[in-house]
């Protein structure tokens, strides 16, 4: 049986949200949100903005990103196939054989398929392994009878629809949870749970949860941050694997990414908090990494930041992690809040 927060997450998971497009995941966060009774502002460029009143107005803000990757259609080919440009930094091999839909203008929903353009081994022969996978040589085969450019504009389907890549969600009863998209819904499910958790707190400081969108395109943050926050923890996956220290069952601490360092202090207490209260942790450095407080900060808001997160396994594409992470991620997000800024 899945525990309240897999099923959070599946719930989020389900729901198509590439950057760029919010129309159906903002409107169900933030119902969820309200129904919790919290003080929510949807914020001009579709970010949601939750409040929960401390004895001082000074504020700790906690975000997360709620778009993802996924796709546009680029071109209509003259054999009825779709060129797509990509939104976000998703490999293009993770694409092979992955069941998508398109969505039209008209809301109408068209599945598909993507593949290489040499996709048959009896045909191909070698080259399907051969052949590097780009915007040239992956393209979207349509589950539909057409073989023409005019065959699949009579659609509906125009340049600019948008792509959605099932996610293919998958939680195992040993904690596991493998799917697409968990940068950062894993983040957002973790900091619903938290909002549940502090609502009746007595809080030292106000707390703000800031749900972005555009984060995968690098300026989710980068306004709506009110002006009495202090402190800017984003919630954002860690990254194990190669030459790392993060971990899939712990929380994620990171020290530094491609923005420069995060706060010390911050850091400091973050980690003292975990040793405290006995929350596995891990402190890494990030390479190719950029948070919803980096672009909060290059666009200029004077704040103090953090970057926390559960351990998400081959970002960017198949992604996995365990509920451990989640749940460890969650307790230190709760800590914080309570012990307020010092």
């Amino acid at each position: 049986m899945k525990n309240q927060m897999t099923q959070t997450l599946e719930n989020l998971i389900k729901i198509p949200s590439p950057t760029g497009y919010d129309l159906e995941i903002v409107p169900y966060i933030k119902e969820k949100v309200q129904e919790m009774g919290i003080e929510t502002t949807l914020l001009n460029k579709g970010a949601i903005l939750a409040r929960i009143p401390g004895e001082s107005d000074e504020a700790i803000l906690f975000s997360a990103h709620v778009d993802t990757l996924g796709a546009m259609v680029k071109e209509i080919k003259s054999n009825g196939r779709l060129k797509v440009s990509m939104l976000g930094g998703c490999p293009w091999v993770s694409l092979d054989a992955e069941n998508c839909v398109v969505r039209t203008s008209s809301d109408k929903r068209i599945n598909g398929t993507f593949q290489g353009t040499k996709p048959s081994v009896h045909i191909d022969g070698g080259e399907v392994a051969k052949t590097e996978r780009d915007e040239n040589t992956t393209e979207l085969v349509l589950d539909e009878k057409v073989s023409t450019k005019e065959e699949v504009e009579k659609l509906g389907i125009e340049v600019g629809d948008f792509v959605f890549v099932d996610p293919r969600f998958t939680a195992l009863p040993n904690g596991f949870i493998k799917t697409r998209y968990l940068d950062d819904k894993a983040s957002v499910a973790v900091l619903l749970e938290a909002i549940a958790a502090l609502k009746e707190a007595k809080l030292a400081n106000t707390v703000f949860f800031f749900i972005s969108t555009y984060e995968e395109v690098g300026h989710g943050a980068s306004a709506g941050i009110p002006e009495n926050v202090r402190e800017f923890i984003a919630v954002d996956m860690g990254a194990p694997g190669n030459n790392q220290n993060s971990s899939e069952f712990a929380v994620n601490i990171c020290a530094k990414d491609s923005s420069g360092p995060y706060d010390l202090g911050i850091r400091d207490r973050l980690v003292n908090l975990c040793k405290e209260h006995e929350i596995p942790y891990k402190i890494d450095i990030y390479p190719f990494y950029g948070s919803d407080a980096s672009a909060s900060l290059r666009a200029g808001h004077d704040i103090r930041t953090g970057l926390i997160g559960p351990g998400v396994f081959a970002s960017h594409a198949y992604e996995r992690t365990h509920i451990e992470s989640m749940e460890a991620t969650l307790n230190l997000v709760v800590e914080y809040a309570k012990k307020g800024l010092k």
